[in-house]
């Protein structure tokens, strides 16, 4: 699009990513939202929704010289109520023009001339561009791409997050929570007025990060490793120096690092998130660790007036990066319908498991039996080999069978291609086979499977695979 001349007040028609244009009103951003860097753009609050985003000037055009052209292209209902949500806005404005002229005064009497008032996205008058009628905007395309300059706001000014969810209950008590139209892929997500603070950038928490920041999240960062936190700041995220200086800023941080210890560091350590805690801060542990260290963590949080809720993740980092993980969530309930717009943006779905811990527990049942898996498949194809059969085929038969599945398909091909590029890294599932056994020998209940995995995994460690995806286990076979 060609480039145009606009100013604050200005009707345009702004386009988006490969959505088509879509009526909005340029307007002053609030002080603390920031104009990103590199770019010419303006602020701009697109009619029949309550979103706001910054598009680049080559992205708008006038709105009534291209009005036609634009109602020709879209047909949809919810672009038909944002253009006659213009058209009664401009009726409005008419009004209050005639009324300034003392024109619209039924006694005659003529009102002091005023200049038009420029609305900005905190007027009252916005009220008028909205139907009273309307649904939540989960049809609209544009919703989950904008930059939300909500983080301010009082909650109010938004609609409850838990009302444009599905919940599951069942038998066990738990409850699902789900996306509306399932997950970040479709893009039906009104994201949380309440600022995000995101810990660990690794194979998970980078995919997270990045989905909440398309989802329209505000997420400040903060990584051990500083360098890992340049990408999400040039995609919109903020920078937090330290962990205690992140749960200070932020409503709810989440944390997502590699086992207990570094868990127990982040918060406990030298400038930890426990020195930000205040009363009606929120804490998520995501990290994959034992249900004694959710205990610990779980007391000190809410020993400091903060409210905890732990969310462990299943998944690998493509279903990270996709936005298809399952969340795992127990702790305080209110946290986790806090976090329903950051779970519908991270995973396809959520389950609330009760108390906490219980999600801990649960996560290390799930990895204990996915890495007993992956090494039985190993072993599988070893023997294969070892007997003359062909590896190929014997995947072939398996993939045509009851065991057949998309985990499966892709951990047997990386074997026979020689690709062990991580997607779960090996050291943490045998930390999660060695977790898992240690939780079984509390209850005292027998784990045999899972301690003959665990022997196969530390032997693969030994061959310098640790750093290497769960599938490597097939080298433990091999030398």
């Amino acid at each position: 699009m060609a480039t145009v001349h606009l100013r604050i007040g200005d009707l345009v028609w702004g386009k988006l990513g490969r959505y088509p244009p879509w009526p909005g009103k340029i307007v002053s951003p609030p002080k603390d939202l920031k104009k990103p860097r590199g770019k010419k753009c303006h602020f701009v609050k697109f009619f029949g929704t309550e979103d706001h985003a910054w598009i680049k000037v080559e992205q708008l055009k006038p709105y009534h010289a291209h009005k036609e052209e634009m109602i020709k292209i879209n047909k949809g209902k919810r672009f038909q109520q944002a253009v006659d949500a213009v058209e009664d806005f401009l009726k409005k404005a008419k009004g209050k023009e005639q009324n300034s002229d003392g024109k619209g005064d039924s006694k005659g009497k003529k009102t002091p001339n005023k200049p038009l008032k420029i609305l900005d996205e905190d007027d009252e008058d916005l009220s008028a561009l909205k139907d009273p009628s309307e649904k939540p905007v989960k049809d609209d395309p544009h919703f989950h791409h904008f930059l939300l300059s909500q983080s301010e706001k009082p909650a109010s000014s938004m609609e409850p997050i838990s009302k444009r969810l599905k919940i599951i209950e069942e038998v066990t008590g738990s409850t699902s929570i789900q996306a509306a139209d399932s997950t970040a892929i479709n893009g039906s997500i009104t994201p949380t007025d309440k600022r995000i603070g995101f810990l660990g950038l690794g194979l998970m928490g980078s995919g997270i990060v990045s989905n909440l920041l398309k989802m329209g999240h505000v997420v400040t960062v903060w990584n051990r490793t500083a360098e890992k936190c340049d990408l999400f700041i040039q995609e919109g995220a903020r920078l937090g120096r330290t962990p205690a200086e992140v749960a200070s800023m932020c409503d709810i941080t989440f944390s997502c690092v590699s086992d207990p210890k570094a868990a127990r560091d982040l918060v406990l350590g030298p400038s930890g998130v426990l020195q930000g805690i205040r009363p009606g801060k929120c804490y998520v542990e995501m990290s994959t660790v034992d249900p004694e260290t959710i205990t610990e963590l779980s007391q000190v949080i809410t020993s400091r007036g903060g409210r905890f809720l732990e969310a462990p993740v299943a998944g690998s980092q493509q279903l990270s990066n996709d936005g298809m993980l399952v969340i795992l969530a127990a702790g305080d309930r209110t946290v986790y319908e806090d976090c329903s717009s950051c779970f519908q943006a991270m995973g396809k779905t959520s389950f609330f498991l009760g108390e906490a811990g219980n999600a801990a527990r649960m996560m290390l049942i799930l990895n204990m039996v996915q890495g007993s898996f992956m090494a039985t498949i190993a072993e599988g194809l070893t023997l294969a080999q070892a007997t003359g059969q062909s590896q190929q085929t014997f995947l072939d038969i398996l993939c045509q069978g009851q065991m057949a599945s998309t985990f499966v398909d892709q951990k047997c091909q990386n074997i026979l291609q020689g690709n062990f590029k991580p997607d779960y890294y090996l050291k943490h599932i045998q930390k999660d086979l060695r977790l898992a056994i240690s939780m079984g020998d509390m209850a005292n209940h027998p784990t045999p499977m899972a301690a003959a995995a665990n022997e196969v995994y530390k032997r693969a460690k030994a061959l310098d695979q640790s750093d290497n995806d769960i599938s490597a286990v097939y080298r433990a076979y091999i030398h």
